[in-house]
């Protein structure tokens, strides 16, 4: 029985993975988690320089999930290198790392820095605000999308994945002009904006107004978003959006995903990601599957 997928030249031990942001670098996880066991882990978002983040209230729970606005609060790539990366180097796991930035050149001061560490595949975040063009995220407009992808692929070492932005009117679109830029792979998809207002207090729930929903209520939405990211192009998808156990996972690969992540249910159970492993296996014994890429967009 065969769980090995492939990726851009990389294989992977099996297709589940951590998506950003939910579990740290895995240094908190690997007190429940055995990291051997996945895929690969991918870290949380790094920044050039240090980020300190959006004001308190940052995160309120909503029905079927929950709204952050952490607003990628990191240590910026220096303590990333140093304390992350040489966690993440003893264990037997593929390492992806997600970056970010407020211009093309933070990005770019990243990848480079990245270039002779021990990382797999650099998984690029275009859900930031782009500063220059107004705070519009790079991933919500398809020519700074592709322009931001040929360019990180110009200097970037590693393969690259970008992570596609879902508030678009067309993800098939931005899919095809990451693809055409040269992105090795696409991730999707990040989280759905989203607001709560607290009727007593008569005020948002969250300081930022606005915040990312994730959670199993926007699953439907993201599998969809595959299926169609996977008629759109020929370049390997990493499925992920409300992934809550090994059914999940399995819908997201016969939508078409080459691989999958695992998010907020993180924060729910801790023991997610090896579950959904082993009930991975367990579905592949039970209905006869030799190999996990004959089911991959059978649909």
């Amino acid at each position: 029985m065969n769980t090995k997928v492939k990726i851009a030249g990389v294989e992977f031990k099996n297709p589940v993975m951590t998506a950003s942001g939910t579990f740290g670098s895995g240094m908190e996880y690997s007190e429940f988690v055995d990291l051997n066991k996945l895929g690969a882990v991918v870290t949380k978002g790094v920044a050039n320089v240090p980020w300190p983040g959006n004001p308190t209230p940052r995160v309120a729970e909503v029905y079927g999930g929950m709204l952050n606005a952490i607003g990628l609060q990191n240590p910026g790539i220096d303590v990333f290198i140093d304390r992350d990366l040489s966690f993440l180097s003893k264990y037997d796991t593929k390492v992806i790392v997600n970056v970010c930035g407020k211009s093309v050149e933070d990005y770019l001061e990243v990848v480079e820095r990245l270039g002779d560490q021990k990382v797999d595949m650099l998984e690029i975040n275009v859900s930031c605000p782009n500063v220059k063009e107004g705070a519009i995220a790079f991933g919500q407009n398809k020519d700074a999308l592709y322009d931001i992808t040929k360019r990180i692929k110009e200097k970037a070492k590693q393969p690259i994945i970008m992570k596609l932005s879902p508030n678009v009117t067309s993800i098939a679109e931005m899919a095809k002009a990451a693809e055409a830029a040269g992105a090795d792979a696409i991730s999707l998809i990040n989280t759905i904006t989203g607001m709560k207002i607290d009727i007593y207090k008569r005020q948002f729930a969250l300081a930022n107004k606005t915040g990312g929903m994730s959670g199993p209520a926007i699953k439907p939405v993201a599998v969809r978003m595959v299926y169609e990211a996977a008629h759109a192009v020929n370049i390997p998808i990493i499925g992920m959006g409300g992934i809550a156990n090994a059914e999940d996972a399995i819908e997201f690969i016969m939508a078409g995903a080459t691989a999958i992540a695992v998010g907020a249910m993180n924060f729910h159970d801790p023991y997610t990601t090896e579950k959904v492993v082993e009930g991975i296996e367990e579905y592949m014994k039970k209905c006869n599957v030799q190999d996990i890429n004959e089911i991959r967009g059978i649909v």
